[in-house]
């Protein structure tokens, strides 16, 4: 047998870590000698700590054995009473053997017991089902006296009983009898078609009745909320669905109302989207939908539960249905006015507090949080169409103020003056004013649209500028044919000078922006074609005068002491009169342009009539006509008020300087200060020259011409030609024998 110590090694454990325990504890308490006297003490102390713990040990042990005592007593109770249960259920597993006959006659009981349970449930529903058609005429009787709310209730029930049966049917698998049922209970259709087409038709009314009788209004409401109960209780149960559910009665209601408010207000007639029709039938659309939106929130929100969101719905409705509206009308051909007052409204008056910024409908109505009125593409398309209309109008009212201008020149009398005196003519003020009366209206809607109308105005000033200058030249061309006409010729052409000048100061305040002044290039270049066309006009009346006396420029008589240029000075001046009635840019520059025809159609005429002089005397004289001639001329010009550094009769000073040098030689060192001064003579006009002093000879004629070889000249950035407008006459060869030898 093994000992105890190999059966319980734990207590030899137990007892091996006491003892540590204890000789750890002595050597605690007796490290010194004078704790040995209190040994006694302590054994004492321990004797009766190990007596308790040994008394505590014996109780626990003897519980635990008087409790293992009864629980094997139960343990044995227990499986004499298993042993007598099992010999009782064998006992009726023999008892129900022997009883499976009696068995199949409770099953028969059985069915017909559910079968008397359910005859038993078709007897109590038997005097409702009886009752159906007489309920049928008592629901209509009350639906044709508006009764609404009691025939729903008897509506219900008609159609509850209905519902059971067909359900019945249905778990049982007898579809076949469904169609019975239906048959008989087909009455139901024609009453819930006739409750909704009353349900509609008050909704439809609803903005009238919440006003008038909101009772009706409120009872179709709970109507469709009961409806709409019972639709999502048999949708959540799912088992069966009756024919014609779920009804969705609440979308319908939100249909109907939807419809009601789009086809009401928003079927404009055709003859209503143009003109004054548009602007009445924009106005009549800004009251209505003000005074119906208050109608929603002062009454009808109180009328409907507070998740249809009644306002909010209606709100967005309108939008929507305006929104689709302002399209319809868009695709009609609209005038221009129509096209802004669809503009206008959508971005003003729809925003408004006249309309859905209405004190009375905020803060509740917000259409910020919708799509905008007109779509971003829409409103460009439509600002387009604007302006291709407004450019027609333009183009048309120019056309007009230029047919007009045209027909002022050939007037017989002077054109209008301001209190200056300046020639005019109302053409500016009308064409300036037209275009910024457009421009500022449209400000009125956008940027985007005053900015393309901008442009459109300044393409259309100058494209009228180009239409002017050829009315210009047409009346120019009248005016060869026949000089007396237009009588006031020159003063009509001075107008158009003043006027041009008017344009040009007048265009910079078009610009929508005041910080941009700016005038398009292309504008400015037509104003300036614009310009110069009138002053050729003008120089070539002053050359008509001219011709006659520069043709006997130079002559024998010329030399002789003739008042040639005091007669020019006299046209001159005659027309420099008349230059006068111009604003001053433009009057100098009249006066800088005849001085520069003057002093070339003189150099013309000394340089192509080829005087040539035969002695020193003459070609003195010829130098004293010259010098007399230019300053007389330099003189006139002066008091006119163009000062000398601007005048070009210096070259016939430089020319005269030439033709008086008393030494040939020294020519070439006088054409180079010459050539340089005025660098767009050519080698012809300075032989012509030579020609005129009639004392070159041929090799200071060759040296003149290889200095001019060597010093090509570069016409200066800002120069003005003067010689170059001049061409002189290829010199005749001389007739040669075949044989013979030239001269």
């Amino acid at each position: 047998a093994s000992s105890p110590d190999e059966e319980w090694p734990e207590a030899e454990k137990a007892e091996k870590l006491a003892r540590g325990a204890a000789l750890k504890w002595a050597s605690g308490v007796f490290y010194r000698p004078e704790k040995l006297e209190g040994l006694g003490h302590y054994r004492r102390r321990e004797t009766q700590r190990n007596s308790s713990i040994q008394s505590r040990l014996k109780s626990t042990v003897q519980s635990y054995l008087e409790g293992v005592s009864a629980g094997l007593e139960q343990l044995r109770s227990a499986a004499q009473e298993v042993q007598s249960v099992c010999q009782d259920l064998g006992a009726a597993r023999w008892a129900l053997l022997d009883s499976t006959d009696h068995f199949q006659g409770l099953q028969q009981m059985r069915e017909l017991m559910e079968e008397h349970v359910q005859l038993a449930s078709v007897v109590q529903v038997l005097p409702q089902i009886f009752s159906v058609q007489e309920v049928f005429s008592h629901i209509l009787h009350l639906l044709h006296g508006q009764h609404l709310l009691e025939a729903h209730v008897e509506l219900m029930m008609v159609e509850q009983l209905r519902d059971d049966i067909l359900s019945q049917l249905h778990l049982r698998g007898l579809s076949s009898a469904q169609a019975t049922v239906l048959s008989y209970f087909s009455g139901l259709q024609e009453l819930n078609e006739s409750l909704a087409k009353q349900l509609w038709d008050i909704v439809g009314s609803s903005l009238r009745l919440v006003r008038e009788d909101p009772v009706l209004f409120v009872t179709a409401v709970r109507i469709i909320e009961r409806e709409e109960k019972i639709d999502d209780t048999l949708l959540l149960e799912a088992t069966f669905l009756p024919p014609g559910r779920p009804k969705g009665w609440r979308q319908k209601f939100y249909q109907v109302l939807q419809d009601t408010i789009t086809g009401a207000r928003f079927q404009a007639p055709r003859m209503a989207a143009e003109g004054p029709g548009l602007a009445k039938h924009l106005a009549a659309l800004q009251k209505d939908i003000v005074s119906e939106l208050r109608v929603v929130k002062d009454l009808m929100v109180q009328c409907v539960p507070a998740h249809y969101n009644i306002l909010s719905v209606c709100t967005a409705t309108f939008h929507q249905a305006l929104s689709s509206h302002l399209q319809e009308i868009l695709r009609e051909d609209l005038d221009k006015q129509g096209l802004f007052l669809l503009l206008e409204w959508a971005l003003r008056v729809y925003h408004s507090p006249d309309m859905m910024g209405h004190p009375d409908l905020l803060p509740e109505v917000d259409v910020s949080a919708l799509d905008p009125l007109m779509s971003s593409e829409l409103m460009d398309q439509t600002e387009r169409r604007y302006v291709m209309k407004v450019k027609a109008s333009v183009f048309e009212w120019m056309q007009r103020t230029l047919e007009v201008e045209f027909k002022e020149w050939f007037r017989e009398e002077e054109p209008e003056t301001d209190h200056q005196g300046f020639f005019q003519s109302a053409l500016p003020a009308i064409v300036m004013q037209m275009l910024n009366e457009n421009i500022q209206v449209a400000s009125l809607i956008t940027d985007s649209l005053q900015q393309k109308i901008y442009n459109m105005a300044l393409e259309e000033l100058e494209a009228f500028l180009g239409r002017l200058r050829e009315a210009l030249v047409q009346c120019g061309k009248e005016h060869q044919q026949d000089r007396a006409v237009p009588k006031y010729y020159i003063s009509y052409l001075l107008a158009v000078l003043n006027n041009n000048l008017a344009l040009s100061n007048s265009v910079s305040s078009l610009h929508p922006d005041t910080a941009c002044r700016e005038v398009p290039a292309s504008l400015q270049a037509a104003l300036d074609r614009m310009q110069k066309k009138a002053t050729q006009l003008l120089l070539e009346e002053l050359l008509l005068d001219l011709q006659p006396l520069c043709l006997q420029l130079p002559s024998r008589k010329w030399l002789s002491g003739s008042q040639l240029v005091g007669s020019m000075c006299e046209v001159i001046d005659k027309y420099a009169k008349n230059f006068s009635r111009v604003r001053k840019p433009v009057f100098t520059l009249l006066l800088a342009e005849s001085e520069l025809l003057v002093a070339s159609q003189y150099l013309r005429a000394l340089l192509q009539r080829k005087m040539v002089c035969k002695s020193r005397e003459e070609r003195g004289q010829l130098c004293h006509c010259l010098l007399q001639d230019a300053t007389q001329l330099r003189e006139l010009f002066c008091g006119l008020g163009l000062d000398r550094s601007q005048q070009s009769l210096e070259a016939v000073f430089a020319l005269r300087e030439l033709i008086c040098l008393k030494d040939p030689t020294l020519l070439s060192l006088e054409v180079l200060g010459f050539i340089t001064k005025y660098p767009d003579v050519s080698d012809e006009h300075i032989s012509t020259l030579l020609d005129i002093r009639g004392d070159v000879s041929k090799e200071v004629r060759h040296v003149v011409l290889e200095m001019m070889a060597q010093h090509p000249q570069v016409l200066p950035e800002g120069y003005r030609p003067i010689f170059s407008t001049i061409l002189v006459p290829v010199p005749e060869l001389p007739f040669c024998l075949r044989k013979g030898k030239c001269a």
